[in-house]
């Protein structure tokens, strides 16, 4: 009996111990199946946390009727000018005294610009006002002179040699009165040229000196940039126009006034209609290149002086026969930075409900910054303008205000 007490005893099960090993165990199943549903969710929602800002555009859908298209046969990059530009400088020497311009004021034909000192000049302008004085008194009394010879002469009181010297005398006084007035003229020109004036309307591009300095009028063909004596460089910004280098091989493809348009780096969306101004008649040796000279047809304010340009020239294309037809289908075209290239495939990215979604599409000629579409767009998908690297199919996107 007792044997089988102790062999009874033997197989209770101790409560105690058994209890934290078998919770220990839930608790593993259940850390792991916490882990695997956050990796889930965390791959479910990793694009909402990574969000591309972009630009969207819309395809243009033009009609296949249409008249005559401009292709680009050209591109050519330069800079951007002004037809009429000037380097303003004194007419005399001196000591600049006062400047009343900065670059960008915008000045009138005759505005003064800038004064020099004119001291010396008043002073010599008073000097010959005093000589003219002189010499229309002494002319007077030259005159007075010569009245009471004649009438002495008559009398037989004087000689006729006196009377001869009392005229020579007065036509001395005469020469003496207009050489005083001459002199005036040269002082108040002298004075008047003291004072620096805007040659035409325009804008200040750059300011040369500064008050207290000493100008000078700068000969022709002098180096204004390492030279002194300029005070101020002027451009009018209504002539500004493009001057761009066209190779000699390329120079048959351009005539007067073809169209064309102008980029602008500072610009960069932008696009301007321009026409082909002057094509200069000599080329440069060492580039191989020829000037040509394009007129912009409009023009935005922020347009400077030296901003490097590129002009693109065109011709104008009639359609295919084909494509005046009824019915014919219209022409869809995109920005040329919209088709992206994924595993050798032409795309765009369509965004739809906030996600950017690839669509291949069929791409065909280029038309200047635009490029038509074939196949794959129907013409009324909000697409991404210039898609990044780092954006693929289903990736969520924030359109840029």
């Amino acid at each position: 009996m007792a044997d089988l007490r102790n062999e009874l005893a033997s197989l209770k099960i101790d409560r105690a111990t058994s209890r934290p090993a078998r919770w220990r165990g839930v608790a593993a199943v259940l850390v792991a199946a916490a882990l695997v549903a956050g990796a889930y969710f965390a791959w479910k929602a990793r694009d909402a946390f990574n969000v591309v800002e972009v630009d969207t555009t819309r395809p243009a859908v033009a009609g296949a009727a249409e008249g005559p298209r401009r292709v680009p046969i050209l591109n050519a990059a330069g800079y951007v000018v002004a037809r009429k530009k000037a380097v303003v400088s004194a007419k005399i020497q001196g000591r600049l005294s006062e400047l009343v311009v900065e670059e960008g004021s915008r000045v009138r034909e005759g505005d003064v610009i800038a004064r020099l000192e004119s001291a010396e000049y008043e002073a010599q302008l008073e000097r010959a006002k005093a000589a003219l004085q002189r010499a229309e008194a002494e002319l007077e009394e030259n005159r007075r002179q010569l009245h009471l010879s004649e009438a002495l002469l008559k009398d037989g009181v004087v000689s006729t040699d006196d009377t001869d010297a009392a005229r020579s005398r007065l036509r001395v006084g005469e020469a003496a009165m207009r050489q005083a007035q001459a002199d005036i003229g040269v002082f108040e020109a002298y004075l008047q040229n003291t004072y620096i004036r805007a040659p035409f309307t325009g804008v200040v591009i750059k300011k040369m000196a500064e008050v207290g300095e000493s100008v000078a009028p700068i000969p022709p063909g002098v180096n204004v940039s390492t030279s002194s004596g300029a005070i101020v460089a002027m451009a009018d910004f209504d002539t500004l126009e493009a001057e761009v280098d066209v190779t000699e091989s390329n120079l048959s493809k351009l005539s007067d006034r073809q169209p064309a348009e102008i980029a602008v780096d500072a610009l960069p969306d932008r696009r301007f209609p321009a026409v082909l101004r002057q094509i200069i008649p000599s080329a440069d040796r060492t580039k191989a290149t020829v000037l040509v000279k394009v007129s912009f047809l409009e023009r935005d304010d922020l347009i400077r002086p030296e901003m490097s340009a590129r002009a693109t020239f065109f011709r104008d294309d009639k359609p295919p026969p084909a494509a005046t037809e009824a019915g014919a289908t219209p022409r869809i075209t995109v920005p040329r930075t919209a088709i992206a290239t994924r595993e050798g495939r032409s795309i765009v990215f369509e965004v739809s409900r906030g996600k950017a979604m690839a669509r291949a599409v069929v791409v065909g000629d280029a038309l200047g910054e635009e490029i038509i579409v074939k196949e794959g767009l129907g013409g009324t998908e909000e697409i991404v303008k210039q898609p990044p690297d780092e954006l693929r199919d289903g990736q969520a996107v924030r359109i840029k205000s």
